[in-house]
């Protein structure tokens, strides 16, 4: 699957929104991109991943004390048109580097900031360090206090219908504690597909990567040996899920849903975003209409700080 389908695709069963009458569409007559970008999920999809990682953003740069920036390939992509995230991953996809997996974000000091700064402006900017191989990014990954690979939901957590329900013995973990299979409650959620080159990254790195999760009201993290842990222990199994392309194309992927029972309490949203009405046009004219998130800021947790100084 190209780099661009996968950074859009889309669990099916998050798939709210149908064009009605819509049917296909021949991509030459699209002027947006080859790949057949139909609904409009997948252009809120988009924007809702932009926008969780740039409130991740500014509340660690908000605490004074430490220092994020934007690292993995998804992450460091043009920001304010669909297109331009597009013609980036061509070029990624033209030098070879387009399926290297990355952690999303680089959590610093907030003293190596001057440096990292400097280093980044050295290099071309944020947007080029996806591509410069590794050896040569030594200088500011060593300097790493964690690395950080984010995913999103769209949900209020606390309105969850098993938001406080207890962990009880479970028939299906071999009777320790967990929750029934259908419960819906925040989770912390990492792709079967990304443990392997995460576990990677982290070993040839010795920078400890984490989880951040972030709904429409607070943030959950997790260290990823912590949910290797978990996962080894039985006490988490996958799910199969179906995901969907821009351009249609299906895959059946296991995901691992860890409870946020397991996880350190990130930051709680202290001014909710705004969905604002937004559309692309095509080079005949066709409207595509999607949701746009806006604004909206989320405070990190003392107890995320206590992670952070931790380590």
């Amino acid at each position: 699957m190209h780099p661009f389908e996968l950074v859009l695709s889309v669990s099916k069963e998050d798939i709210e929104f149908e064009l009605r009458g819509v049917k296909e569409v021949a991509w030459a007559d699209f002027w947006l991109n080859p790949r057949k970008l139909r609904g409009s999920d997948f252009l809120m999809r988009w924007s809702q991943g932009v926008w969780s990682e740039k409130r991740l953003i500014d509340a660690v740069n908000k605490t004074m004390q430490f220092y994020a920036i934007a690292y993995g390939l998804s992450s460091t992509a043009p920001k304010d048109n669909v297109r331009d995230f597009e013609l980036y991953f061509e070029r990624l996809d033209k030098a070879g580097i387009g399926n290297i997996k990355r952690p999303d974000l680089l959590i610093f000091k907030i003293a190596d900031k001057p440096f990292v700064d400097s280093f980044i402006a050295d290099s071309g900017g944020e947007e080029e360090l996806p591509f410069i191989t590794e050896d040569k990014l030594q200088d500011i990954i060593r300097k790493a206090v964690i690395a950080v690979e984010c995913e999103n939901s769209l949900w209020v957590a606390e309105k969850m219908p098993d938001y406080s329900t207890p962990m009880k013995a479970q028939k299906r973990l071999g009777g320790r504690h967990g929750l029934p299979k259908n419960a819906v409650l925040p989770t912390v959620i990492i792709k079967e597909e990304d443990r392997v080159p995460l576990s990677k990254w982290q070993e040839e790195n010795k920078i400890p990567i984490h989880v951040w999760h972030v709904f429409f009201d607070r943030a959950y993290g997790l260290a990823f040996d912590e949910a290797q842990r978990l996962v080894n222990e039985g006490l988490i199994l996958p799910t199969e899920q179906v995901f969907q392309a821009p351009g249609g194309a299906t895959t059946k992927k296991h995901i691992y849903k860890y409870y946020y029972h397991y996880a350190y309490p990130l930051g709680i949203s202290n001014e909710k975003p705004k969905l604002v009405p937004d559309y692309i046009e095509d080079k005949n004219g066709h409207i595509l209409p999607y949701v746009k998130f806006e604004g909206g800021s989320l405070d990190i947790m003392q107890d995320a700080i206590n992670v952070l100084k931790s380590l």
